[in-house]
């Protein structure tokens, strides 16, 4: 027996609108995933989170397993000009590391459903992501450009939404590498015009 076909959450996006990214999920790092260079969250269950950190991979010492965690300008500082820095060594059941998820089969509630947003407090949480134009802010957030179907990541909004050249609704990114760099060298960044409808705020 069949029943009848499953609403299409995206039936009413224009054709010229990409799907939305795959949402941010968050798993602990005691799973099997490669670590170097992940984003990560510390804490505690019932405390609070804390983000903006990259990771290295896991050490063991005496028996128990720790996660390096650095700031994420520190890492990529590091990277960019091959450096040192100290990274606390964090009980690895204390992090949890952000990985993309699936794409969602329906349409994340709107912003003023807060009780759809609710949160556990067991674990560390992420929003889906929320299309720029329906932002209050964007300059200096996350932010991913959908093109193609393919998804650009690790960028950054320079500014906030203005008019283009061309009469598009815009915001120019960065990679986040230059955006770091922007702030310890004073080098300002290379940056990109793109149409909002392409962008969502991570």
């Amino acid at each position: 027996m069949t029943g009848d076909p499953l609403p299409d959450p995206f039936a009413g996006q224009p054709d010229w609108a990409p799907r939305p990214p795959r949402p941010v999920v968050i798993v602990p790092a005691a799973d099997r995933i490669d670590l170097r260079g992940r984003r990560v969250l510390v804490g505690l269950p019932g405390h609070g989170w804390r983000s903006d950190l990259r990771a290295d991979e896991r050490v063991v010492q005496n028996s128990r397993t720790y996660v390096p965690v650095i700031p994420e300008h520190e890492w990529y500082r590091a990277e960019s000009e091959q450096i040192e820095v100290f990274a606390p060594l964090v009980p690895a059941d204390r992090v949890w590391v952000e990985i993309p998820g699936e794409r969602p089969d329906t349409s994340p509630p709107g912003r003023a459903d807060v009780l759809a947003r609710l949160v556990s407090l067991d674990a560390p949480a992420h929003p889906d992501p929320v299309p720029v134009v329906d932002a209050d802010a964007v300059s200096g957030r996350r932010v991913v450009q959908v093109v193609d179907g393919e998804e650009r990541r690790d960028l950054r909004a320079v500014t906030e939404v203005y008019s283009g050249t061309d009469g598009d609704i815009c915001v120019r990114v960065t990679a986040e590498l230059e955006w770091y760099r922007w702030a310890w060298s004073g080098q300002p960044p290379t940056t990109l015009e793109v149409p909002v409808h392409l962008l969502w705020i991570e």
